[in-house]
């Protein structure tokens, strides 16, 4: 068939098919792409295991293993082999997925009726069925990496299909110095544009709504740590005995991406909840996981058995009080709250909050600085509720006694009273 750009496609009509699978390995390279066969797919492979060599995490990994996968999918689908593909497949991609449902592996139940919905008390968006821009965007810059890969080793395609657009009119790099290293320049051709979203802060309200739905000590602990450290839900979840100094109140996080440590400074309430739930569960070792939770073994349905804390498990605590509430908080929103106290707060400089935050460069923390419309809106309202009350004549000055009050208008000025 032709591989030409403008060949016409049927793209709601696609539906991607149950081709090969992502699966963790165990190994060095910790996530694999295998085909209907349970092969390593070999390109991506080579690809996997230079990534990971090149210091990104398992978690990387995992989620460009899954891109890849995806877009494999789409070129069994129009039979287009991956060396042959060109910049108008790549936009064929983008439009599929703009327009497309993610496929599941079981469907919804309850959330099937607020899917891409509004929460009525926390005004936050449900995720809905389609890919979002920031979904569509990464899936972008892991094909443009993936290519660079491929092109560099001598195989692929020989131009980028996954192209930037000119900039000021021009090519990316049109005078690049041959000596110096390329730089990207342009962004990615075919990037939807993301909706800019203020980060909000959760009321205080309901803040202890939630943090009263909270069945255990170990919950209440995290939660407590969670909006005073603004540590993400995975750094919390790594800290083990070592990484807890009770003298300063600190706890020390291992930080996404970077892995480097870090001392957070927690508040005294935190503290407490952490020593009730430590003193339920014995003694904590300096190595040992601080968070535990209780599953029933496979073998015997009445067994339990102690597992650290997982990441789903804890999305699983959020759920139940979500559902309890009707709410659609997560962990990140902890994050967003703390920043934006610490923002709000006169004692902190932003350098401050973008320290505690591990954010590389200062204009990431810069975006907890705009102010939050609810409290534009609730300082507003409360000026209309003001003005709209008649306002109180001033109490006239009464002279004292001993004075007559014609003669003091006659003498300081003024209507005699």
């Amino acid at each position: 068939m032709s591989l030409s750009s403008d060949v016409p496609r049927d793209l709601r009509a696609i539906c991607l098919p149950r081709w090969g699978r992502v699966v963790p390995t165990g190994d060095v390279i910790p996530y694999m792409v295998l085909d209907p066969q349970g092969r390593p797919v070999e390109p991506i492979r080579r690809f996997l295991r230079d990534f990971l060599a090149r210091g990104h995490a398992a978690g990387s990994v995992r989620s460009y293993a899954f891109d890849l996968h995806r877009w494999w999918r789409f070129l069994h689908v129009i039979d287009v082999p991956w060396d042959k593909v060109t910049s108008g497949e790549v936009r064929d991609f983008v439009l599929w997925m703009g327009q497309a449902e993610k496929q599941r592996r079981s469907p919804r139940t309850t959330s099937a009726a607020t899917a891409g919905q509004v929460n009525a008390v926390t005004r936050k968006q449900n995720l809905g069925d389609q890919y979002s821009a920031r979904t569509i965007r990464h899936s972008n810059a892991v094909l443009r990496c993936f290519y660079e890969f491929v092109i560099d080793a001598g195989e692929g395609p020989l131009v980028n299909p996954v192209r930037r657009d000119r900039v000021r009119g021009r090519r990316a790099n049109a005078h690049h110095n041959p000596l110096e290293p390329f730089r990207a320049e342009g962004r990615l051709r075919y990037n939807p544009k993301v909706p800019r979203q203020r980060p909000r802060a959760m009321p205080d309200e309901r803040w202890n709504e939630l943090f009263a739905a909270m069945g255990s000590n170990r919950d209440r602990a995290i939660l407590a740590l969670a909006v005073s450290t603004a540590a993400r839900a995975s750094e919390l979840l790594g800290l083990r005995g070592a990484d807890l100094d009770w003298g300063d109140q600190l706890a020390q996080v291992r930080r996404k991406g970077s892995g480097v440590q870090q001392w957070l400074p927690a508040s005294a309430e935190s503290f407490v909840w952490l020593r009730l739930y430590l003193e339920e569960n014995g003694t904590l070792g300096p190595d040992d996981p601080i968070w535990w939770t209780l599953r029933r073994r496979k073998q015997s349905g009445e067994l339990l058995e102690r597992r650290p804390l997982t990441y789903d498990a804890l999305r699983a605590v959020l759920r139940r009080a979500n559902a309890a509430l009707g709410t659609n908080w997560t962990m990140h929103d902890f994050r967003h709250t703390a920043a934006l106290r610490m923002v709000r707060s006169q004692r902190l400089s932003l350098r401050d909050v973008q320290v505690i935050l591990g954010h590389a460069h200062l204009t990431t923390t810069q975006i907890y600085l705009v102010e939050d419309d609810h409290e534009v809106l609730r300082r507003v309202q409360q000026f209309l509720a003001e003005r709209s009350q008649p306002e109180a004549e001033p109490a006239q000055d009464q002279a004292a006694v001993g004075y007559d009050a014609d003669d003091l208008a006659v003498l300081l000025g003024g209507v005699p009273r």
